[in-house]
């Protein structure tokens, strides 16, 4: 494809491929070439424009398709319009010679037509410059069209309307010849042409003056014509012709030339009206003047022309605009109401006549008045609608006042109000339900008298009227839930007080069961006590209906429409009367069958009219009950249900008897029996009544094939039984439009009535399921059929096979035995049933039965799937599916796909080759592929050929959506296929004639299952896929130049698909482009923007993923387009001036599609998260615009800069002005919803600017930034905008604006509270704001504020108050007043609260005001403590302000004085709390009369509000009770002057009972526990939905609570207590992740450690406490030592040993051990930890590793040094410690020898000779033989000298410690040993530097014992002359070697310095 770009076309490349690459080549280029174009300069172009323009006009006889010829004519002008134009001629005779040939062949029409198409580009781009060439053209294709077929005619009404188009007044000699031509193809019998046709009118008219001047009366009759057979495009494009004429009749009363002035006829708007009139009620037929009488005649005007009619009036109006509509309003509304009065009583002349002309006259009023008003002129309408409902009360009151009853009732004037009245309350209602509370003040207004007028009509003699004046007041309620009430208890009044009349009775009972539905719609509710009332009352008239016969139907119908209506308000109030419910329910049928037969002898027509009435109402209140209160549905209650039921199901069997035995008065009540017991057994289990199960489907079977039934309503029977995308191909009325409220009665037939609220008076409690508007009920004898069917379903799963069989063969012979029509009707009865029976088995997967079953089902269906009505088919082709679905079994599919195959490769019938083809896609859909590619291959092949059948449009529609189908369910199955079918799908989509729209439509859906099954792959780079990327390109870029809307949605649809799997490779300039021209084109022109709905939302759908990946980028296009716009059209301007971001908004304000609003929100939200903060002033304006566009009272005032522009609206309402006005007011007067919408984006905007720079809440900062670069843009810049904008919303009209205005006040106090203010120091920025601030909230404070707003505005006063922007108390206290109030007025409870609302409501006010206190008090505790630490008590703070002491901070001094009673207010919400979160078993333990603030009956609904704020009030309540110190007893404890059933100063005790008043301590104590229960409850299961701010809360009320010593007194002596509390924290500490939360709960922590040490302490003081203890620490610290002491090398100790040691040594020591009470046990337990020591050195196992004997031994010598004597001297462990002593000194290693020595030394010198002497004794010997051997092995290195050095210690040791009388005898050992280590003079110079070092020791220590105990020394050395000698030459040898060598004293001054065995800590 890359080869088709380029200027010229690639001949070469061309003819090489084949016929359908050819096409799409050629297309392809031409798609370029105008880009290309538009692109290439002037002068490029013209050097190529000859050989361009002969290789596009020869392609004119290449046969080019549809979208071919198109582009073809399109590149010809713009070729011509760029380059020269002096070919031009020839061109347009080469177009004209074509079209003159007589080649009337099929192949030959491709050329001529694209001659025609040509011929139209040519002159709308050229226009004039062609001079008169156009009379010549124009003239040749008129005759042309003469012998053209319907492709032709079409092709030559489009390119006539280019023609003009492009030649404006030039063309006026043509115009008549013109409009001759179009007017016959506008009653063409080709749908296509007609709609052509139209569009060349639509042209013609902007010149040709005729057609809206003299011949103004012909144009209607010829639309009027047009619209008989037409289809809903004629329509729409009939409609749209017809409206814009008359419009331009009516204001072109100023032509601009004096000569066409002559020439016009005036028409006035009178004339116009009439006219539509005309044709609204006389169709085409004769067209008499409205001035002369009515034509006689038996037919009425057939609906499509109504409908087309209506559509004008709509299409007028708009054209005229709203500002036209304000002014003209009365005339047009009493015009339009006219068309159902009694001056045309053929309009009404059949209820379903009426019922259909009352639906058009209500689309009419809804669109014109409900779409194109401001809510201002609404208001204003709303007054008019109800003088008009005045005027007609008075006429139906002055016949009512007439006598004669016979009179009375047959009066024609009485039928002729009616229907105007039901339009006119219908209207009424809607308007006032969109209006919402921006309504009260007209309700208020007691001039327009607006209830009085509804409720005057209630007692109309029509139904019909009584039913629309209900539901009227409905709409009311739900718009203005505060008149809920009061309009219920006047309505129960009126119906208590007029029981007498029969219309009081009724229509107050309908008013009632109205205003009941509405509950479900308002979440305030209505006191619960209404129930009570209405269910006595009901029972009253149940009761009371048989005293009077004149009433005994109203009443029974009344009482049980009472008692439906009342299940409508859920479990929670139906439970208080379920009992009586089920008695009535029991009471209404016979106790048995034999009671039934007695009564069939008894009565007469009236009374089984009555009878029959009271027990379908009884049905139908069941059936409300279990839909409504399905939680009630106990097995006890359904036991009580069933009994009635059999009687039921008998009375059925009976009616037709009894219905012959009565006559027709009975018909009409039977079938609404019927149809009631049909409801609710398909609501109840089949179990319920398995016993009746073969009865009712006799009756059921004999219903579906009744004789009486005429009418085929097979379009509202089948579609629920149909796949909703099966329902594409059939007829565009089954889609929803946004005409469907009135195509709707097309649908459904001639003979077959629209629902309307009469057929069924019980459907005015419901809620409607298309929104809000009016129920439809279908008439009884259709709905029964409905019910009947679905009920088929379910009962035939339900019943034995035999009986299964015998109804199925009794259904075929009923449709074989009947004969035409009828027969269609039987077939399609039966075939929905089945159809619905095989749906039930397939969903509860079930089986079918026998094998005769399969065939039955299968000849049903096989019949339907060839029947004539497409619907049936459709629904066959379903159940088809289903078929295979429920008998599962692969072969039995495989044969239903082989029959279809063989149908279809044999039939040539249009029927069978639809009704088989859609079989297969059905049947691949459910059993995805049919398990096999044989299968699949047949079925693609089959459906190809099908779709390629030019013959039949609908085959190939039926064939290309059934291939849709497979490729959605084959997946990747279909890759092998993919290839060839998309190119099927091009060259369908290059050929199609755009007249056979639904094939188009089909071929889109396929191109769309085929890029999801590509899906990601679409991505690829090879040339494969690229060529499947550029095919599925080249196909959205066909179907989005259809004229036909739903091809563009698919289109649409297609493109957003290869956006999501493609991003790159879709050009998004020109998609937000063609978004946008569709989106926003004429959209001034509401319901004209794209008439089509689908088309509106495939397009936001598509904006919507746009803008979620491309916000940015979606907007600058949006914005380009409208700036490089050539045609100056409104909706560009919008874009330029407020983005697409303003388009959407108004779009937003115009739409009423719920789903395309929701698309736009969510479309919007997408935008403002990606760009609100980049383009922060176009959004705040934007917003701002919204909000104030519509402050028309007091938000005025405050918007300054809104006032110059609403000066310059002015008063001029004329059309041509509007267009201007709203160019510069893109918003005007918008509707709540969207200024809803706006304030909740304002909110939006403050929290993504949070996320951005700091400088928006900075505005130093922010002012800074903006000075360096003016670009910049900050929120803190706009913060006048921000108060001004949430003020305009907080003081609204509407509830809903009044709520959104307050959370944004509410976000801009809470985000800009701390901002400062540059300019004064010490102030904030909000401060210069306070002003607005208090008037933004004073108006909710009033008493007639709903109290959700009221609730709303206390948490903004807490939010202000608290954020400290205001210092000054007296400016404080304005707000903090409003709190007063609010506070004042709930003291009084829940009894003094308003009673318009349900007591919950109530709750909810109670408590925002009870947390919004809390807050502020929370906050001035805060800032107390951070101004001075110690928190006043509450008396010495009264004194202090009785004293008139100023505090510190003055905002707790504001809080006190109204603390007394708010401590009692938030205890008792604290208990409700408490109570309310119980488990469910413990609710009978609850109060019977409720809570505090809450009643017994609504405790469900006041729960949500205590979740809502307990948490700042347990916070508050903690800390008021820590302000107390738990000690101080509340002043006014007892003085309570609060009425409430729980005092919560009583905790738990009622206030009746006789109770012994609590002490103090017990009071504290329950509150304790309290608060404690309510804490740990909640954060022991935090349930996900759990706020941050009630988790902090809860945890800053225990850190509150733990401050004070009494709590923490109550914590510490509980240990299971604290442990409790320490498990849940650490649960909230592993389970939330926010620190703020983790460090709370350490605090949290912290506080119980404390409260557990101080208990401790308080323990302490006897040391008993210790022995508990010490076995563990004991065990734990020996267990560390005997686990670690391992010898390392070097003999170091570990780091663990020494750990130990030293802990050890610390609890040896301790004075506990020697404490009296204690010693004794301490004693025992060191004992047996010495044991475990010494039992250390005999293991257990042999597995354990070697074990350090030091730190074994240091510690056994800590326990000798440390302990008291009496634990270590007991001779049993003496001996085996100094077993131990001896054993180390026996080992070799010398670090253990040395460490011995030296903890020997330690034990030796111990003071006390008890500990010591008994290790001496033993001990002392040893060492000394150790010493001894010095001579016989001398040491060799430092280590073994270290232990001679550190034995000769231990005995100088031994010698300081001896007694005197010993000592001489120990020196006299010792001295010897010292003189033998010695060296003589010889020997000292050979000596090794070990014996050398022992050598200057051993001389040293002589040196200093010899001078202590000389008497000794001398006596020894002269004992034995060897030592003497010996001692003597190492004396002299010494001198010698200091005199000769180096001082040797380095080593006797630091003996052993290198040892390592040194320890680190002492621990002896």
């Amino acid at each position: 494809m890359e080869l088709a770009h380029s200027l010229l076309l690639n001949e070469e490349a061309y003819n090489q491929l084949g016929e359908v690459q050819k096409a799409e080549f050629i297309f392809e280029w031409l798609r370029y070439l105008e880009k290309l174009l538009l692109a290439t300069s002037r002068n490029d172009v013209r050097e190529k424009q000859k050989t361009l323009v002969e290789q596009l006009l020869s392609l004119l006889n290449s046969s080019p398709g549809p979208p071919t010829r198109k582009l073809l004519a399109k590149n010809l002008a713009i070729l011509y319009s760029i380059g020269d134009t002096f070919s031009v001629h020839e061109a347009i005779d080469k177009c004209n010679d074509l079209i003159r040939s007589k080649d009337d062949s099929p192949s030959y029409l491709p050329t001529k037509l694209a001659a025609v198409v040509c011929l139209g580009s040519l002159y709308k781009k050229l226009g004039r410059i062609l001079g008169n060439t156009f009379t010549d053209t124009v003239g040749n294709i008129l005759k042309a069209m003469k012998s053209a077929e319907s492709q032709g005619r079409y092709e030559i009404m489009l390119s006539l309307q280019n023609i003009l188009n492009g030649l404006g007044a030039a063309a006026a000699p043509c115009h008549r010849d013109v409009y001759k031509a179009a007017r016959s193809c506008l009653t063409d019998r080709s749908m296509a042409v007609r709609c052509a046709a139209a569009k060349c009118l639509l042209e013609l008219q902007n010149e040709a003056i005729f057609m809206w001047s003299t011949d103004l009366d012909s144009v209607a009759t010829l639309c009027f014509k047009s619209f008989e057979g037409s289809n809903y495009d004629v329509r729409i494009s009939v409609s749209k012709l017809l409206g814009i004429i008359l419009a331009k009749a009516v204001i072109s009363k100023h032509p601009g030339t004096a000569a066409s002035r002559q020439s016009i006829r005036r028409v006035s708007l009178e004339e116009v009206l009439e006219l539509l009139g005309t044709g609204f009620l006389r169709g085409s037929s004769g067209f008499l003047r409205a001035s002369g009488d009515m034509l006689k005649g038996t037919s009425s005007v057939s609906r499509d022309v109504r409908v087309g009619v209506t559509q004008a009036y709509v299409v007028f109006v708009s054209t005229l605009g709203g500002a036209w509509l304000e002014k003209n309003f009365a005339a047009f509304f009493s015009h339009i109401l006219s068309l159902v009065s009694q001056s045309h009583p053929k309009a009404t002349q059949t209820q379903i006549d009426a019922v259909c002309c009352r639906r058009c006259v209500s689309f009419i009023l809804r669109t014109t008045i409900g779409g194109l008003l401001g809510e201002k002129a609404q208001l204003a309408a709303v007054k008019d609608i109800c003088q008009a409902i005045w005027k007609l009360k008075k006429v139906m009151d002055a016949v009512m006042s007439d006598g004669n009853l016979e009179t009375r009732l047959g009066s024609t004037d009485v039928a002729a109000s009616q229907h105007m009245l039901v339009c006119a309350l219908q209207e009424l209602g809607n308007l006032i339900h969109n209006l919402g509370t921006t309504a009260a003040p007209l309700l208020q207004d007691s001039s327009t008298g607006l209830l009085d007028s509804i409720l005057s009509v209630i007692l109309h003699p029509s139904i019909s009227v009584r039913l629309a004046a209900a539901w009227c007041l409905h709409c009311i309620a739900v718009a203005l839930p505060s008149y809920l009430t009061p309009l219920l208890d006047r309505c129960l009044e009126r119906l208590t007080g007029h029981k007498s009349s029969p219309e009081a009775v009724t229509g107050f009972s309908f008013a009632v069961a109205a205003l009941l539905g509405a509950v479900k719609h308002c979440p305030l509710g209505i006191p619960h006590g209404k129930g009570k009332i209405i269910m006595t009352l009901a029972e009253d008239l149940l009761c009371s209906a048989a005293q009077n016969s004149r009433l005994s139907a109203q009443r029974t119908q009344a009482g049980w429409l009472l008692i439906s209506a009342l299940m409508t308000l859920g479990p929670a109030v139906v439970s208080h009367h379920l009992a009586r419910v089920l008695l009535l329910w029991k009471c209404v049928f016979p106790p048995s069958p034999k009671d039934l037969e007695t009564e069939k002898s008894r009565g007469d027509s009236f009374t089984w009219q009555v009878t029959l009435e009271g027990r379908a109402g009884a049905l139908c209140a069941i059936k409300s009950f279990v839909s409504h209160c399905g939680d009630l549905l106990t097995e006890e209650v359904i036991q009580r249900l069933l009994p009635p039921l059999p009687c039921a199901v008998d009375l059925l069997t009976q009616l037709s008897s009894i219905l012959k035995m009565y006559g027709s008065p009975l018909k009409t009540p039977s079938v609404v029996y019927r149809q009631r017991l049909y409801e609710l057994l398909i609501l109840l289990p089949p179990e319920t009544y398995e016993g009746n199960l073969c009865a009712i489907l006799r009756e059921l079977a004999a219903d579906l094939t009744a004789p009486d039934i005429q009418v085929a309503a097979s379009t509202f029977l089948l579609p629920p039984l149909c796949h909703q995308d099966d329902l594409l191909i059939l007829s565009p009325l089954l889609r929803e439009t946004d005409h469907r409220f009135i195509e709707e009665q097309l649908l459904l037939g001639n003979g077959v009535a629209c629902g309307s609220l009469e057929y069924d008076p019980y459907s005015i409690y419901e809620k409607d399921v298309e929104g809000d508007s009016v129920p439809k009920p279908l008439p009884p004898a259709l709905s029964v059929i409905s019910s009947a069917s679905k009920l088929f379903g379910v009962v035939c799963a339900h019943v034995g096979e035999t009986q299964r069989l015998l109804i199925l063969e009794q259904l075929l012979d009923s449709i074989k035995h009947t004969k035409g029509a009828r027969q269609q009707v039987v077939q399609l009865h039966v075939v929905s049933s089945v159809s619905s029976f095989l749906k039930y088995v397939a969903g509860s997967k079930g089986c079918l039965g026998p094998e005769e079953m399969k065939r039955f089902a299968l000849t049903l269906v096989t019949g339907a799937l060839e029947s004539p009505n497409p619907l049936l088919r459709c629904a066959a082709a379903e159940s088809w599916a289903r078929l295979a679905q429920v008998v599962d079994d692969g072969a039995f599919a495989a044969g239903l796909a082989q029959v279809s195959f063989d149908k279809l490769k044999s039939a040539r019938d249009v029927v069978t080759r639809t009704g088989h083809s859609l079989a297969l896609g059905s049947l691949h859909r459910y059993l995805g592929g049919i398990s096999s590619s044989q299968h699949l291959n047949s079925c693609i092949a089959i459906l190809y050929t099908l779709a390629q059948d030019s013959t039949s449009p609908d085959v190939q529609t039926w064939a290309l959506h059934s291939l849709s189908l497979i490729i959605d369910s084959a997946g990747p199955l279909y890759y092998v296929h993919v290839e060839p079918t998309l190119s099927l799908i091009i060259m369908l989509l290059l050929n199609v004639p755009p007249t056979h729209a639904e094939v188009h439509q089909s071929l889109g859906r396929c191109l769309n299952a085929l890029i999801t099954t590509l899906g990601p792959e679409l991505q690829g780079n090879s040339t494969s896929i690229s060529t499947l990327r550029t095919s599925c390109l080249l196909g959205c870029a066909v179907m989005q130049d259809n004229p036909d809307c739903l091809v563009q949605a698919q289109a649409i649809s297609c493109l957003q698909q290869l956006h999501m799997f493609a991003p790159r490779h879709v050009n998004l300039s020109s998609l937000v482009s063609c978004l946008c021209e569709i989106l926003l084109d004429n959209s001034v022109l509401v319901n004209l923007c794209s008439p089509y709905l689908l088309l509106r939302r495939a397009v936001l759908a598509c904006l919507r993923q746009l803008v979620q990946r491309e916000a940015a980028e979606v907007s600058e296009h949006a914005v380009m387009l409208a700036k490089d716009s050539r045609e100056e059209l409104t909706p560009d301007a919008n874009i330029r001036e407020v983005g697409l971001e303003g388009a959407l908004l108004i779009l937003l304000d115009k739409e009423t599609d719920e789903r395309l609003c929701h698309d736009i929100k969510e479309t919007l939200n997408y935008m403002l998260t990606s760009m609100a903060v980049e383009k922060l002033s176009l959004w705040l304006k934007l917003c701002k615009d919204v909000l104030a566009a519509s402050a028309d009272f007091t938000a005025v005032t405050c918007v300054d800069t809104m006032q110059e522009e609403e000066g310059d609206k002015g008063d001029d309402a004329s059309v041509l002005t509007t267009r201007r006005d709203e160019k510069s007011h893109p918003f005007t007067n918008p509707r709540w919803a969207t200024r809803v919408f706006a304030a909740e984006c304002v909110c939006r905007i403050i929290n993504q600017c949070e996320n951005a720079n700091s400088a928006h809440f900075d505005i130093a900062l922010a002012q800074e930034m903006k000075k360096r670069d003016s670009r910049n843009d900050f929120l803190v810049l706009h913060l006048a905008d921000l108060i001004r904008m949430a003020f305009m919303a907080a003081t609204d009209h509407s509830d809903q604006l009044r709520l959104s205005g307050l959370e944004m006040l509410l976000v801009v106090i809470r985000r800009f509270a701390t901002v400062p203010e540059p300019e004064f120091p010490g102030h904030v920025i909000l401060e210069q704001y306070q002003a607005n601030v208090g008037a933004a909230l004073r108006p909710a404070f009033t008493s007639e504020t709903p109290p959700d707003v009221t609730a709303k505005a206390c948490q903004v006063c807490s939010a202000w108050i608290a954020s400290g922007v205001v210092s000054d108390l007296n400016d404080l206290r304005r707000v903090h007043q409003l709190l007063v109030s609010s506070l004042t007025k709930i003291q009084a409870g829940k009894e003094a609260l308003s009673h318009l609302y349900n007591e919950s409501a109530s709750t909810m006010e109670i408590l925002a005001v009870l947390k919004a206190w809390a807050e502020v008090y929370i906050i001035a505790v805060q800032r107390h403590k951070n101004h001075r630490q110690p928190l006043k008590t509450t008396t010495c703070l009264e004194d202090s302000i009785r004293n008139g002491s100023c505090s510190s901070d003055g905002l707790l001094d504001l809080v006190y004085a109204d603390l007394g009673t708010l401590s009692r207010l938030w205890l008792a919400a604290l208990q409700d709390f408490a109570l309310l979160t119980l488990p469910s078993e413990f609710a009978s333990q609850l109060p019977a009369e409720g809570g505090a603030f809450y009643t017994a009956e609504t405790s469900e609904n006041a729960k949500l509000h205590y979740y809502n704020s307990w948490a700042l009030i347990l916070h508050a309540t903690a800390l008021w009770l820590t302000s107390t110190g738990f000690v101080v007893a509340d002043p006014d404890e007892g003085a309570s002057n609060l009425s409430r059933p729980v005092t919560p100063t009583s905790m738990c005790q009622g206030s009746s009972s006789g109770a012994t008043i609590k002490s103090p301590e017990d009071v504290y104590t329950d509150r304790f526990h309290l608060i404690l229960g309510i804490s740990v409850e909640f954060l022991c299961s935090l349930r996900s939905d759990a706020t941050m701010e009630s988790i902090t809360a809860c945890l800053h009320a225990l850190q509150a609570l733990l401050d004070v010593p009494w709590p923490r007194s109550k914590i510490g002596s509980d240990q299971d207590l604290g442990i409790e509390l320490l498990n849940v924290l650490h649960r909230v500490i592993l389970t939330r992740e926010s620190p703020s939360i983790q460090l709370a709960s350490l605090e949290v922590v912290r506080q119980i450690i404390c409260a557990a040490q101080e208990h401790v302490k308080e323990k302490r003081r006897s040391a008993e406490g210790s022995i508990s203890i010490l076995p563990t620490i004991l065990y734990l610290t020996i267990g560390v030592l005997r686990e670690t002491a391992v010898k390392l090398p070097g003999g170091q100790l570990s780091s663990t040993v020494a750990a130990s040691l030293q802990a050890l040594k610390g609890i040896l020591s301790s004075p506990m051990a020697r404490a009296e009470k204690s010693r004794t046990a301490w004693t025992d337990l060191l004992r047996s930890a010495l044991t475990t020591i010494l039992d250390c050195w005999d293991p257990v196992d042999e597995t354990h590793q070697e074990l350090d004997e030091v730190s074994l031994l240091t510690a056994i010598t800590v326990f000798i040094l440390s302990t008291s004597p009496e634990v270590t001297t007991i001779p049993c462990l003496q001996k085996r410690c100094i077993d131990k002593f001896k054993a180390t000194l026996e080992i070799k290693d010398p670090v253990v020898q040395i460490k011995t020595y030296q903890l020997l030394h330690s034990i030796f010198q111990y003071p006390n000779p008890a500990v010591s002497y008994p290790y001496i004794y033993s001990l002392a010997s040893c060492i000394m033989e150790k010493l001894q051997e010095i001579d016989k092995r001398k040491p060799e290195n430092t280590a073994e000298l270290q232990i001679f050095q550190e034995g000769i210690k231990v005995l100088e040791t031994l010698v300081t410690v001896a007694e005197e009388h010993h000592r001489s005898q120990l020196v006299a050992c010792l001295l010897p040993i010292l003189i033998s280590f010695l060296l003589d003079e010889n020997s000292l110079g050979s000596a090794t530097s070990i014996m050398r070092n022992l050598h200057d020791f051993a001389l040293q220590n002589l040196m200093q014992i010899g001078p202590q105990y000389s008497s000794v020394f001398k006596s020894l050395v002269a004992s034995s002359p060897a030592l003497k000698a010996r001692l003597e030459a190492a004396i002299k040898g010494n001198q010698e070697s200091v005199k000769v060598k180096i001082p040797t004293s380095k080593y006797t001054k630091s003996p052993g310095k290198n040892s390592s065995i040194q320890l680190k800590t002492s621990f002896l």
